[in-house]
């Protein structure tokens, strides 16, 4: 059984179709990598994994189960922006995102579970490399050190689910690798099924293991919104070639 099952999944707000006639089976430990145009619904589509939007209509399953309708535990997010609580330290943002799962009625753990929940989280950090920096405030750290720490504040529960928005979108280059290095590490260490909105083709083809591309398939120039974005391509990485070069054009095309 697929961990998520989609089946001719459309989302509409009003007269507006942001996407349509999206059907689609993702497998545990799958790093999906998603392109396309913008405004064609990727961030959209992201949501809806996420739980904060909900499909029109269509089959939408995790586990074979509906999809819970709010964000879950069982989805981490990253963002292009740190979502980070600056008024925490490194370790404190960390530790707060256990204790909000462990103790959701006051949100703070005491004695044995406390201790237990700072050895997790100082875990997480030295994993993505922040063991050094545990009690700076995020102020006080770069951008790729910023976004290390959502990483971890997302990867600290465990979730079945890594949902990553652009997250390295804003980086510079050098930091951008060291950032791939650490998420592809990451995905094989924790056996992670991972879902990339980008607009770096380049980087989808490098993460990935499956590359999906959004597109209108239909246009009416007459009313732009009639029609919706499906997925044009779906391609196993590493068959770049004559691929590549269509998915290119497509990207312009969709662009202009």
């Amino acid at each position: 059984m697929s961990l998520i099952t989609i089946k001719n999944l459309w989302k509409e707000y009003g007269d507006n179709v942001v996407l349509e006639k999206i059907s689609l089976n993702i497998q545990e430990g799958e790093f999906c990598t998603l392109v396309g145009p913008s405004g064609c619904g990727k961030t959209t589509f992201l949501k809806m994994l996420l739980g904060q939007e909900t499909p029109t209509r269509g089959t939408f399953l995790l586990e074979g189960k509906p999809f819970p309708q709010e964000p879950s535990l069982e989805r981490g997010i990253v963002f292009q922006r740190y979502s980070v609580f600056e008024n925490l330290t490194v370790l404190g943002n960390v530790l707060l995102s256990i204790e909000l799962k462990e103790s959701k009625f006051f949100g703070h753990l005491f004695g044995l579970k406390r201790q237990k929940a700072k050895e997790a989280a100082i875990k997480m950090l030295n994993a993505v490399g922040l063991a050094e920096s545990l009690h700076k405030y995020p102020t006080e750290l770069s951008g790729g050190m910023q976004q290390r720490l959502s990483i971890a504040q997302s990867l600290v529960n465990k979730p079945k689910i890594l949902l990553l928005d652009e997250p390295f979108g804003a980086l510079d280059p050098g930091i951008r690798a060291d950032m791939h290095a650490l998420i592809l590490d990451l995905w094989k260490k924790h056996n992670l099924t991972v879902v990339m909105v980008t607009h770096d083709l380049h980087e989808s083809f490098y993460l990935g293991s499956r590359l999906l591309v959004f597109d209108k398939v239909r246009n009416d120039s007459q009313a732009p919104n009639r029609f919706g974005a499906q997925i044009t391509y779906d391609i196993p990485v590493g068959s770049e070639g004559m691929i590549m070069t269509k998915i290119n054009k497509s990207l312009k095309e969709g662009n202009k």
